[in-house]
């Protein structure tokens, strides 16, 4: 992933709507890669599981992370991977046990099932952190 064509960054701070931005944003990265339009729908699938883990992993800055400061998106040869950078404190995990019938509470619940791996990196004595997700690139 050393090439800038392969990274998309986009600043975020105090943007209103920042969640169909982020949307936007990577479904613009990923029809620049040639992953939309889908040309089959496991290709279409790859597609959607991508830019519902950025709209969950943004949501979840908006609601428990002072909001997202930066989204990054970057390809390489087999996987995706998504990073959110915030200025919260807080330590992102699923919900357990997980309650499907009750509303709110499912953002990294999915963001566990649809990923092959996804953490938290931090820089000690920085605020904030980068929480971070990869997605199998599809065949």
């Amino acid at each position: 992933m050393d090439q800038a064509s392969d990274v998309r960054t986009l600043a975020l701070g105090e943007t209103s709507g920042t969640v169909p931005l982020a949307r936007d944003f990577t479904r613009s990265a990923l029809t620049e890669w040639g992953w939309l339009p889908a040309a089959t729908a496991d290709r279409r699938a790859a597609a959607e599981d991508v830019l519902l883990v950025v709209s969950e992993l943004v949501t979840n800055a908006c609601l428990h992370a002072e909001g997202p400061e930066r989204l990054r998106v970057l390809r390489g040869p087999q996987v995706v991977r998504l990073e959110v950078t915030d200025r919260g404190a807080g330590q992102p995990a699923p919900r357990t046990p997980h309650r499907s019938g009750r509303p709110g509470g499912h953002g990294m619940f999915i963001v566990q099932r649809l990923c092959l791996d996804w953490g938290i990196d931090r820089t000690p004595g920085a605020p904030g952190k980068t929480v971070w997700a990869e997605l199998a690139a599809p065949a």
